[in-house]
Protein backbone atom coordinates (compact mmCIF):
# COMPACT_ATOMS: atom_id res chain seq x y z
CA UNK A 1 0.00 0.00 0.00
CA UNK A 2 1.08 3.55 -0.86
CA UNK A 3 0.94 6.65 1.27
CA UNK A 4 1.63 10.23 1.64
CA UNK A 5 1.49 13.39 3.63
CA UNK A 6 -0.65 16.70 2.13
CA UNK A 7 0.52 19.74 4.22
CA UNK A 8 0.57 23.45 3.92
CA UNK A 9 2.89 25.98 4.59
CA UNK A 10 0.33 27.93 6.58
CA UNK A 11 -3.25 27.67 8.04
CA UNK A 12 -5.43 28.77 4.94
CA UNK A 13 -2.93 27.30 2.38
CA UNK A 14 -6.04 25.64 0.71
CA UNK A 15 -4.78 22.02 2.16
CA UNK A 16 -8.26 20.72 3.35
CA UNK A 17 -9.61 21.56 0.14
CA UNK A 18 -6.58 20.09 -2.35
CA UNK A 19 -6.74 16.82 0.19
CA UNK A 20 -10.42 16.47 0.05
CA UNK A 21 -10.64 16.51 -3.74
CA UNK A 22 -7.50 14.24 -4.06
CA UNK A 23 -9.36 11.74 -1.96
CA UNK A 24 -12.17 12.07 -4.42
CA UNK A 25 -10.23 11.42 -7.26
CA UNK A 26 -8.02 8.95 -5.82
CA UNK A 27 -11.47 7.08 -4.49
CA UNK A 28 -12.11 6.51 -8.86
CA UNK A 29 -8.92 4.65 -8.99
CA UNK A 30 -8.93 2.63 -5.67
CA UNK A 31 -9.66 2.40 -1.78
CA UNK A 32 -8.60 5.71 -0.30
CA UNK A 33 -7.90 5.59 3.45
CA UNK A 34 -7.51 9.14 4.57
CA UNK A 35 -6.02 10.54 8.16
CA UNK A 36 -6.18 14.04 9.73
CA UNK A 37 -3.05 15.27 12.09
CA UNK A 38 -4.52 16.79 15.26
CA UNK A 39 -7.42 16.24 17.77
CA UNK A 40 -9.95 18.09 14.64
CA UNK A 41 -13.31 16.33 14.23
CA UNK A 42 -14.63 18.42 11.21
CA UNK A 43 -12.13 17.81 8.49
CA UNK A 44 -12.26 14.26 8.95
CA UNK A 45 -16.19 13.97 8.35
CA UNK A 46 -16.01 15.51 4.91
CA UNK A 47 -12.57 13.32 4.18
CA UNK A 48 -14.84 10.40 5.71
CA UNK A 49 -17.50 11.41 3.69
CA UNK A 50 -15.57 11.24 0.28
CA UNK A 51 -13.58 8.07 0.36
CA UNK A 52 -16.15 6.33 2.02
CA UNK A 53 -13.93 4.95 5.03
CA UNK A 54 -14.08 6.39 8.66
CA UNK A 55 -11.21 9.47 8.41
CA UNK A 56 -9.06 8.30 11.62
CA UNK A 57 -7.17 10.93 13.88
CA UNK A 58 -2.88 11.05 14.40
CA UNK A 59 -1.91 13.10 17.28
CA UNK A 60 1.52 12.53 18.80
CA UNK A 61 0.55 15.16 21.31
CA UNK A 62 -2.11 12.84 22.63
CA UNK A 63 -0.62 9.47 21.44
CA UNK A 64 2.64 7.60 21.70
CA UNK A 65 4.26 6.89 18.80
CA UNK A 66 3.42 3.20 18.80
CA UNK A 67 -0.07 4.27 19.15
CA UNK A 68 -0.14 6.57 15.89
CA UNK A 69 1.62 3.47 13.88
CA UNK A 70 -0.56 1.37 15.32
CA UNK A 71 -4.05 3.24 14.16
CA UNK A 72 -2.14 3.94 10.89
CA UNK A 73 -1.87 0.16 10.14
CA UNK A 74 -5.37 -0.78 11.40
CA UNK A 75 -6.50 1.90 9.58
CA UNK A 76 -5.24 0.92 6.26
CA UNK A 77 -6.38 -2.31 6.33
CA UNK A 78 -7.75 -3.16 3.05
CA UNK A 79 -6.71 0.72 1.16
CA UNK A 80 -4.88 0.85 -2.01
CA UNK A 81 -3.27 4.28 -0.89
CA UNK A 82 -3.53 6.39 2.43
CA UNK A 83 -3.34 10.14 2.10
CA UNK A 84 -2.80 12.12 5.66
CA UNK A 85 -4.02 15.92 5.54
CA UNK A 86 -1.63 17.91 8.18
CA UNK A 87 -2.68 20.81 10.42
CA UNK A 88 -1.71 24.32 10.50
CA UNK A 89 1.38 24.43 8.95
CA UNK A 90 3.78 22.04 8.27
CA UNK A 91 5.62 23.09 11.67
CA UNK A 92 3.30 24.31 14.35
CA UNK A 93 2.42 22.59 17.36
CA UNK A 94 2.23 22.60 20.92
CA UNK A 95 5.85 24.25 21.63
CA UNK A 96 7.75 26.63 20.25
CA UNK A 97 11.23 24.67 20.36
CA UNK A 98 10.14 20.96 19.47
CA UNK A 99 7.41 19.63 16.98
CA UNK A 100 5.13 17.82 19.30
CA UNK A 101 1.40 17.96 18.41
CA UNK A 102 2.64 18.68 14.68
CA UNK A 103 2.71 17.72 11.24
CA UNK A 104 6.21 17.52 10.43
CA UNK A 105 6.29 14.55 14.13
CA UNK A 106 3.57 12.43 12.15
CA UNK A 107 5.45 13.01 8.81
CA UNK A 108 8.77 11.65 10.88
CA UNK A 109 7.32 8.91 13.30
CA UNK A 110 5.22 7.41 9.84
CA UNK A 111 8.01 8.12 7.32
CA UNK A 112 5.92 9.62 4.64
CA UNK A 113 6.59 11.45 2.02
CA UNK A 114 5.45 15.17 2.37
CA UNK A 115 3.43 17.35 -0.92
CA UNK A 116 3.68 20.98 0.56
CA UNK A 117 0.83 23.25 -0.31
CA UNK A 118 2.54 26.97 -1.20
CA UNK A 119 0.21 29.84 -1.35
CA UNK A 120 1.90 31.41 -3.94
CA UNK A 121 -0.23 34.77 -4.21
CA UNK A 122 2.31 37.50 -5.02
CA UNK A 123 5.42 35.75 -5.14
CA UNK A 124 7.39 33.94 -7.65
CA UNK A 125 10.62 33.56 -6.87
CA UNK A 126 10.26 34.01 -3.13
CA UNK A 127 8.31 30.80 -3.64
CA UNK A 128 11.68 28.86 -3.77
CA UNK A 129 12.89 30.63 -0.82
CA UNK A 130 9.92 29.50 1.30
CA UNK A 131 10.02 25.70 0.28
CA UNK A 132 14.03 25.83 0.50
CA UNK A 133 13.39 27.55 4.24
CA UNK A 134 11.11 24.31 4.90
CA UNK A 135 13.50 22.07 3.70
CA UNK A 136 16.76 22.71 6.11
CA UNK A 137 14.37 23.61 9.05
CA UNK A 138 14.00 20.14 9.39
CA UNK A 139 15.83 17.68 7.30
CA UNK A 140 14.05 14.69 8.66
CA UNK A 141 11.08 15.77 7.11
CA UNK A 142 11.24 14.57 3.20
CA UNK A 143 9.48 17.30 1.12
CA UNK A 144 8.89 15.14 -2.06
CA UNK A 145 7.00 17.86 -4.33
CA UNK A 146 4.97 20.90 -4.44
CA UNK A 147 1.43 22.33 -5.57
CA UNK A 148 1.01 26.17 -5.56
CA UNK A 149 -2.09 27.70 -4.60
CA UNK A 150 -3.67 31.02 -5.50
CA UNK A 151 -1.60 31.41 -9.11
CA UNK A 152 -2.51 34.40 -11.18
CA UNK A 153 -1.69 33.00 -14.76
CA UNK A 154 0.64 31.19 -16.66
CA UNK A 155 3.79 33.56 -16.30
CA UNK A 156 3.52 33.59 -12.59
CA UNK A 157 3.11 30.19 -12.46
CA UNK A 158 6.11 29.46 -14.64
CA UNK A 159 8.56 31.37 -12.87
CA UNK A 160 7.59 30.01 -9.75
CA UNK A 161 7.61 26.32 -10.80
CA UNK A 162 11.20 27.02 -12.34
CA UNK A 163 12.64 28.62 -9.44
CA UNK A 164 11.23 26.14 -7.06
CA UNK A 165 12.37 23.33 -8.97
CA UNK A 166 16.07 24.60 -9.75
CA UNK A 167 16.96 25.86 -6.46
CA UNK A 168 15.05 23.11 -4.01
CA UNK A 169 14.82 19.92 -6.44
CA UNK A 170 11.51 18.94 -5.56
CA UNK A 171 8.86 19.09 -8.50
CA UNK A 172 6.31 21.40 -8.44
CA UNK A 173 3.11 19.07 -9.27
CA UNK A 174 0.36 21.14 -9.87
CA UNK A 175 -0.61 25.08 -9.64
CA UNK A 176 -4.16 26.08 -9.00
CA UNK A 177 -5.28 29.50 -9.78
CA UNK A 178 -6.82 32.09 -8.38
CA UNK A 179 -10.67 31.13 -9.06
CA UNK A 180 -13.86 33.07 -7.58
CA UNK A 181 -15.89 29.72 -8.04
CA UNK A 182 -12.63 28.00 -5.67
CA UNK A 183 -13.11 30.58 -3.15
CA UNK A 184 -16.75 30.60 -2.90
CA UNK A 185 -17.09 26.78 -3.07
CA UNK A 186 -14.18 26.55 -0.02
CA UNK A 187 -15.82 28.88 2.08
CA UNK A 188 -17.59 27.22 5.45
CA UNK A 189 -15.31 24.31 4.58
CA UNK A 190 -13.94 23.06 7.85
CA UNK A 191 -16.44 24.98 10.45
CA UNK A 192 -19.30 23.05 10.39
CA UNK A 193 -19.27 19.71 10.45
CA UNK A 194 -20.64 17.12 7.11
CA UNK A 195 -23.42 15.71 9.27
CA UNK A 196 -25.45 18.48 10.43
CA UNK A 197 -28.39 18.07 7.49
CA UNK A 198 -29.42 20.68 6.25
CA UNK A 199 -26.83 21.38 4.17
CA UNK A 200 -25.22 18.84 3.10
CA UNK A 201 -26.32 18.92 -0.36
CA UNK A 202 -24.85 22.03 -0.75
CA UNK A 203 -21.54 21.14 0.99
CA UNK A 204 -21.81 17.81 -2.07
CA UNK A 205 -22.11 20.46 -4.55
CA UNK A 206 -18.87 22.45 -2.63
CA UNK A 207 -16.84 19.34 -2.73
CA UNK A 208 -17.66 18.23 -6.68
CA UNK A 209 -17.22 21.99 -7.43
CA UNK A 210 -13.23 22.14 -6.05
CA UNK A 211 -12.44 18.15 -6.88
CA UNK A 212 -13.58 19.59 -10.54
CA UNK A 213 -11.19 22.31 -10.40
CA UNK A 214 -8.10 20.11 -8.78
CA UNK A 215 -8.66 17.38 -11.03
CA UNK A 216 -8.15 20.51 -13.95
CA UNK A 217 -4.43 21.72 -12.08
CA UNK A 218 -2.85 18.87 -10.15
CA UNK A 219 -1.25 16.06 -11.92
CA UNK A 220 -2.91 13.18 -10.33
CA UNK A 221 -0.17 10.44 -11.62
CA UNK A 222 2.96 12.38 -10.51
CA UNK A 223 1.47 13.09 -7.37
CA UNK A 224 0.70 8.98 -7.42
CA UNK A 225 4.36 8.21 -8.30
CA UNK A 226 5.64 10.23 -5.42
CA UNK A 227 3.49 7.74 -2.50
CA UNK A 228 5.59 5.63 -0.97
CA UNK A 229 5.28 1.99 -0.66
CA UNK A 230 4.87 1.17 2.52
CA UNK A 231 5.23 -2.01 4.44
CA UNK A 232 1.97 -3.74 5.82
CA UNK A 233 2.39 -4.55 9.46
CA UNK A 234 2.32 -8.18 10.98
CA UNK A 235 1.82 -6.96 14.32
CA UNK A 236 -1.94 -7.75 15.81
CA UNK A 237 -3.12 -5.34 16.99
CA UNK A 238 -5.17 -4.06 20.04
CA UNK A 239 -8.36 -3.87 18.24
CA UNK A 240 -7.98 -7.35 16.24
CA UNK A 241 -9.33 -8.88 19.39
CA UNK A 242 -13.10 -9.74 19.80
CA UNK A 243 -14.15 -11.38 22.77
CA UNK A 244 -18.12 -12.16 23.19
CA UNK A 245 -20.00 -8.42 22.53
CA UNK A 246 -21.90 -9.19 26.35
CA UNK A 247 -22.59 -5.84 26.93
CA UNK A 248 -25.08 -3.23 24.43
CA UNK A 249 -23.54 0.41 24.42
CA UNK A 250 -26.06 3.25 22.67
CA UNK A 251 -24.33 5.74 20.85
CA UNK A 252 -25.81 8.79 20.24
CA UNK A 253 -25.23 9.77 16.78
CA UNK A 254 -27.34 12.36 14.20
CA UNK A 255 -26.94 15.92 12.77
CA UNK A 256 -26.63 17.01 16.47
CA UNK A 257 -24.75 14.54 18.20
CA UNK A 258 -21.59 13.73 15.75
CA UNK A 259 -18.46 14.58 18.22
CA UNK A 260 -16.46 11.26 17.57
CA UNK A 261 -12.99 10.08 16.65
CA UNK A 262 -13.49 6.66 14.67
CA UNK A 263 -11.49 4.93 16.78
CA UNK A 264 -14.36 4.70 19.22
CA UNK A 265 -16.59 2.23 17.14
CA UNK A 266 -13.09 0.03 17.08
CA UNK A 267 -12.41 -0.25 20.74
CA UNK A 268 -15.79 -1.27 21.94
CA UNK A 269 -16.12 -4.12 20.12
CA UNK A 270 -12.36 -5.53 20.89
CA UNK A 271 -13.39 -4.80 24.34
CA UNK A 272 -16.28 -6.74 24.20
CA UNK A 273 -18.90 -4.48 23.69
CA UNK A 274 -21.53 -4.26 20.76
CA UNK A 275 -22.35 -0.36 19.64
CA UNK A 276 -25.59 0.60 19.02
CA UNK A 277 -26.39 4.06 17.21
CA UNK A 278 -29.28 5.89 17.53
CA UNK A 279 -30.17 9.36 17.26
CA UNK A 280 -31.81 11.33 20.27
CA UNK A 281 -33.71 13.48 17.85
CA UNK A 282 -35.34 11.26 16.09
CA UNK A 283 -35.23 7.81 17.80
CA UNK A 284 -36.89 6.46 21.17
CA UNK A 285 -34.12 5.13 23.24
CA UNK A 286 -32.79 1.81 22.93
CA UNK A 287 -32.13 -0.92 25.59
CA UNK A 288 -29.13 -0.70 26.35
CA UNK A 289 -26.55 -1.33 29.04
CA UNK A 290 -24.90 2.33 28.83
CA UNK A 291 -25.05 5.04 26.41
CA UNK A 292 -22.20 7.53 25.09
CA UNK A 293 -23.96 10.89 24.59
CA UNK A 294 -20.85 12.78 22.11
CA UNK A 295 -20.89 16.65 21.72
Amino acid sequence: MRALLITGDRSGSGKTSITLALAALLKKQGIVQTFKVGMDYIDPSYLAAVSGRPCRNLDNFALGDGQIREIFSFGCRGADIALVEGVRGLYEGAEALDDTGSTAAIAKTLNLPVVLVVSAQSITRSAAAIVKGFQAFDPGVRIAGIILNQVKGGSHKEKATRAIEHYCGVPVIGAIPRMDEMQLAMRHLGLVPYREGAGRGDFDKRIRTITDIIGKYVDLDRLLALAEEIPSSRKDSLLDHAPEQDVCIGVAFDEAFNFYYADLFDVLPSLGAKAVQFSPIHDRLPDADGYIIGG
